[in-house]
Parts: C-alpha cells; sequence; structure tokens
C-alpha cells in the first residue's frame, strides 16, 4: 500500500472518528446537558495536557528527524571514502591499482543494485557485501610498496579502508527503527487523550466545532505518520536514498 494512501486512511479515520463519537454523543445527552457548563479545571487540564503532548511529539519527531539525517550521512561518508580509495591508488602500478579499483565498483555495485533492496525489505546488509568489503581491505593491506612514493598513499588508503567499514556498520544500525516499543505506546496514548479531552470540553454539534475537532484529530494523525515514516530511514516513503553512491559512481547501476 503506497504510503500516501497509509496517511490519507489514518487522517480520514483520525476525522471519522472523531465527527461519529461527536454525533452520538450529541443525540444520546441529556436534555439538561448546558455544554457552556464546563469547569475551569476541565479547561487547564485540556490545555496543559495539550501543551505536554506537543512537547513529547515535537521531540519525538526531532529524533526520528536525527536519525534519518544521520543515516545519510554515514551513506555520505562511505561514498566519499571509497571514492578517495579509487582515485589515492594511482602511484600503484596499474595492475595493482585496477584491481583495487575493480573491487571499489564490484562493492558499490553491490550496495546499489542488492543490497538497498535487502535493507528496505529484510533490514539487514548482505553478505556477499561484507566479503567485498573484506576483498577490498585484503587487496590493499597485502600490497607491498615498492617505493616511497606508494608507501606515503599505504596508510592513507588503509585509514579509507576503515572509514568505510565504520560507515557501513553504522548503516547497519540504521536499518533498524530507532524509536522503542514503550514510546510508541506513549504517543498514541498521549493522542487518545488529548483527542478523548476535546469531548470533555462537551463541544456542540455545529459546524464550526466539527471541522475544529475533525482537523485537529487529523493533524495529530499527520505527525504521528511522520514519526512511524521517518523510523526507519531506509524502508519507508521518505526513505534514504543511494544518490552518494551514484553520484560518485556513475557506471555501478544496472
Amino acid at each position: 500500500m503506497p504510503e500516501w494512501l497509509v496517511l490519507a486512511l489514518a487522517m480520514a479515520a483520525a476525522c471519522a472518528v472523531v465527527l461519529v463519537v461527536a454525533v452520538i454523543r450529541e443525540r444520546t445527552a441529556r436534555e439538561d446537558d448546558d455544554p457552556d457548563d464546563t469547569p475551569d479545571v476541565i479547561e487547564y487540564m485540556t490545555m496543559m495536557i495539550g501543551v505536554v503532548y506537543a512537547i513529547v511529539l515535537g521531540l519525538a519527531i526531532a529524533g526520528v528527524w536525527e536519525a534519518r539525517s544521520a543515516a545519510q550521512d554515514h551513506v555520505r561518508t562511505e561514498a566519499m571514502a571509497l571514492h578517495e580509495i579509487s582515485e589515492r591508488v594511482r602511484p600503484y602500478p596499474a595492475e595493482v591499482r585496477e584491481r583495487i579499483r575493480d573491487d571499489v565498483h564490484a562493492y558499490v555495485g553491490q550496495v546499489v543494485n542488492t543490497e538497498w533492496e535487502v535493507m528496505a525489505e529484510q533490514g539487514r546488509l548482505t553478505e556477499r557485501g561484507t566479503r567485498l568489503l573484506e576483498r577490498l581491505r585484503h587487496d590493499l593491506t597485502d600490497y607491498e610498496p615498492a617505493s616511497d612514493f606508494e608507501a606515503q598513499a599505504y596508510q592513507p588508503l588503509l585509514d579509507q579502508v576503515t572509514v568505510v567499514d565504520q560507515a557501513r556498520g553504522a548503516r547497519a544500525d540504521a536499518t533498524e527503527a530507532t524509536m522503542p516499543g514503550v514510546v510508541w505506546f506513549g504517543l498514541i496514548i498521549g493522542a487518545m487523550v488529548t483527542i478523548g479531552m476535546v469531548f470533555a470540553l462537551q463541544i456542540r454539534r455545529t459546524a464550526r466545532e466539527l471541522v475544529l475537532a475533525g482537523l485537529f484529530s487529523a493533524l495529530i494523525a499527520f505527525l504521528l505518520f511522520l514519526v512511524w515514516d521517518f523510523d526507519a530511514p531506509f524502508s519507508r516513503g521518505m526513505d534514504v536514498e543511494a544518490t552518494p553512491f551514484t553520484a560518485l559512481f556513475p557506471g555501478v547501476t544496472t
């Protein structure tokens, strides 16, 4: 199901629930029920609950957005380090240089064409990607520099491989959801309580009040959808893309 359809259904369902409850409440209200007779303490509690929930929801959105930005930074760091390896092997002999560049392109091709889809569907990296990175590391470390010029490039190349390995590990960690289940429990219960307090104010079945109540519930549904969408950086609608790899290695896509 497309992400936009999930969002539309969630917002429509939130509005429908609020409107149905408001209509049922109006029809089942007692004749002596006065909507204007709302204790001040209920209004104060409604305001405080709304403020507290807004703060918690804002922190949740900021947290998942930061995690998504960090995942994008890991991808960019990994791609840049691989590009540096491909460029810094120029002092090496042609045979060694081409072998290392082939290793880099094979690894990038695996990441872009296969591993990205596996991350989105299964939330993990591929074993072949790990083996290709190990082969790249071994080809770099096993070569013995034959001149001072090659020796000067040797250690920086090993450092770049370490950067790639660390960025790959961080990318693997980012495939998992960042929001614990208990936080989701609090967000959903908080949304129910916040919307429920609207009825504690004894809203009437006027068009203006029903529209405002529906828009308020739809807004909360939209914000919860944003948290859910950003919570998995590589597998949902606004996912992290492999653009840094394809931009630096344009020939790797199938």
